[in-house]
């Protein structure tokens, strides 16, 4: 079995069990249980795997709990940010769930003992809350305690009997591929409200590409509005590790998903050292302000959601925002994060944001911010991709592309949006990797390319109101049928010959009858 069939065959197995063992409880409701649950595996046997080093005539699991002294605590959790005890282990758990009556209890305190094991360490904030989705006495698993461990412990078992094979060899990836699957199976069956936190994975790729091009290292990349992470993740996969010097930054609004986002870096291997994921409001109380500058920025922030705008005067005067002169209007906030990134962004930096069409060509306040942004040169590409690419939308939306370091006053335009650059699959359309790398040497050429790629220069643009809209640069071919007048009027002119010679004919006929 080839290793693409192997992951094929485990991602199968891991949504049957999602959904089996969720009975009658709403799949997105239930998402947090398969994936805390996958989780709680994942960082017990990478502690195990920490704890035992190789060394084959350690057995962590069977210890007991006793021979741990303060000291070999101490020092798991300065290097790994978390303790886990043989007893709390997932394979001991598990093992005797069956037949555990307390077992929703006992999970809830092993959870946080997890937790508090990081108090007074470095990584308190990165492993706090982890579990809080995690709800062991929620009445969504039953409304019995009987009811209530039945389904826990169904969950523990089948994933259990995952195969993720041995851990130094493969279990990382499959892990985090499992988890990734998981979340964007959630998100697609949940329509709008999985869409908000995930982005495919084909079009993360894009995006973590076009912010990381031509960079041979960067110190860190960020995400003001991270979900669950995953386009901060695809830079990890795109490229070497070394590339990315400090790690992962990234701020989330919503609770449950800021802690999908910080499972998911441990998931991938990020060590607690090696990110920083925030819980808050990142237009209103921004938390990386001491982190900034970003030489990476990729985002994918709400489209058009409300924020408070000029009603909060002292905005204008943030650092972020003064440099426009305007503020986003208060029922479309696309513009205050993309304000917001160009701020946190280096001088050598590029950032690559998903944004909604109508904020390229609308008037107003937004027509002033594009202003502001093209008569500084930050804007260095707009394009336009396919339709149905995101979950819970149908919308073809925008990246734009920011930069500081132009080494010209043209802005490039891309119409990705044709037959060419996607695949129509059952549900939503796709972007394979050779539609990627069609689309990052266009990107990359900076040429004008017919019906597809368009170099403009600020006065055009300025000509042009400042609409930043694809369609207005880049002219789409001409698909209909082309007609040759000439060779229509000749056969025209000689339809009508024919037609009289058969007039004659029928007369010629009839005089004779006649006659």
């Amino acid at each position: 079995m080839t290793s693409t069939q192997q992951r094929d065959k485990l991602q199968r197995q891991i949504w049957q069990i999602a959904n089996e063992v969720r009975g009658s409880v709403d799949g997105w409701d239930f998402k947090q249980y398969v994936l805390g649950t996958l989780f709680y595996r994942f960082i017990s046997e990478n502690f195990t795997d920490y704890i035992e080093a190789g060394d084959e005539s350690i057995d962590y699991a069977s210890l007991p709990d006793s021979v741990i002294t303060p000291e070999i605590r101490a020092d798991a959790v300065k290097t790994k940010g978390y303790f886990i005890y043989p007893s709390q282990l997932f394979v001991n758990v598990v093992a005797n769930a069956h037949n555990n009556e307390s077992l929703n209890t006992d999970l809830a305190k092993i959870f946080a003992e997890i937790e508090n094991s990081a108090s007074g360490y470095p990584s308190e904030e990165d492993i706090k809350g982890l579990f809080a989705d995690f709800d062991t006495t929620s009445n969504r698993l039953g409304n019995t305690v009987t009811e209530k461990n039945r389904r826990l412990t169904a969950v523990l078992k089948g994933v259990a009997e995952l195969g993720f094979g041995d851990f130094e060899k493969n279990h990382i990836d499959l892990f985090g591929d499992a988890y990734e699957f998981l979340i964007s199976n959630y998100a697609a069956n949940a329509g709008k409200s999985g869409g908000e936190f995930f982005t495919p994975q084909h079009v993360s790729k894009l995006i973590a590409r076009l912010a990381l091009h031509g960079q041979k290292r960067v110190n860190k990349i960020y995400d003001p509005a991270c979900g669950s992470g995953s386009l901060l993740l695809q830079a990890k996969k795109q490229f070497d590790e070394h590339i990315i010097e400090e790690g992962f930054f990234g701020q989330e609004i919503n609770h449950t998903t800021y802690n999908l986002a910080r499972m998911n870096m441990f998931l991938h291997n990020v060590n607690y050292d090696k990110f920083d994921i925030k819980l808050g409001d990142t237009l209103l109380d921004p938390k990386h302000d001491n982190a900034k500058p970003f030489d990476a920025i990729v985002s994918n922030p709400p489209y058009s959601v409300k924020w408070i705008g000029s009603d909060d005067p002292t905005l204008i005067n943030d650092e972020r925002f003064a440099p426009a002169g305007v503020l986003p209007p208060k029922s479309k906030a696309d513009f205050a994060f993309v304000l917001h990134a160009l701020s946190y962004l280096s001088a050598k930096g590029r950032a690559a944001i998903v944004c909604f069409p109508g904020i390229f060509y609308r008037g107003g306040t937004e027509k002033k911010i594009r202003q502001y942004l093209i008569d500084n040169n930050y804007v260095e590409t707009v394009i336009s991709l396919a339709p149905n690419l995101f979950y819970g939308t149908s919308i073809a939306v925008n990246i734009l592309v920011l930069s500081k370091h132009k080494n010209d006053t043209k802005t490039q335009f891309i119409d990705a949006s044709g037959s060419d650059f996607f695949k129509k699959e059952t549900n939503n359309n796709i972007l394979t990797d050779a539609h990627i790398e069609k689309i990052m040497q266009l990107f990359a050429d900076k040429e004008d390319v017919a019906h597809t790629a368009s170099m403009v220069d600020t006065y055009s643009i300025a000509e042009n109101d400042y609409n930043l809209s694809v369609s207005a640069y880049v002219e789409p071919e001409d698909t209909r049928e082309k007609i040759d007048i000439t060779k229509l009027n000749a056969e025209i002119q000689e339809t009508v010959a024919r037609i009289d010679t058969l007039r004659s004919e029928i007369e010629r006929i009839v005089a004779e009858i006649e006659g």
